[in-house]
């Protein structure tokens, strides 16, 4: 019983809401991130953004490109570049999971959520996603506001 005092909830520090209205969402990975202590007390403070942000290999590594976790300003001369390139921490066997889908079926790496686990260790939740067309979206867009609708009208009804 201890070790549940100790115990975290998840916290989720950045989430990319538009992604699951772009793209169509086929699986979902937990990675770690390799960060400098200034991108960790940044990303504390909340005010990391990961909207544009996609995973990329590079020499058989994973890699986030263009996730902007903003200087931490108490660190002066040691502060990091906020869109730096970080390294994606994963097995060696999900990596070639990942990227063979990738290669294969075109689909792309996004991220999801950047949060803290349990543990408070920083983590992403990346996906494997096939982008949308303008129909496809539309599509979304008509269920989304149907069942909206329904809903109303069941709450109305009683």
């Amino acid at each position: 019983m201890a070790a549940d005092k100790n115990e975290r909830p998840i916290k989720v520090v950045a989430e990319n809401r538009k992604a699951r209205f772009n793209y169509a969402i086929e699986d979902t990975i937990e990675a770690g991130i390799s960060l400098t202590g200034t991108e960790v007390k940044s990303i504390r403070s909340g005010k990391s953004t990961i909207a544009e942000s996609y995973a990329d290999s590079k020499n058989g590594e994973l890699w986030l490109i263009n996730a902007n976790i903003p200087e931490y300003l108490q660190a002066n001369r040691f502060n990091h570049e906020p869109k730096r390139p970080r390294k994606l921490l994963l097995h060696r066997k999900q990596i070639n999971k990942l990227l063979g889908a990738v290669d294969r079926e075109g689909m792309t790496l996004i991220p999801l959520k950047l949060y803290f686990n349990e543990r408070g260790r920083a983590k992403l939740l990346l996906a494997v996603a096939k982008g949308k067309k303008l129909h496809d979206k539309r599509e979304t867009v008509k269920k989304r506001d149907w069942g909206r609708e329904k809903g109303r009208l069941m709450r109305a009804r009683g």
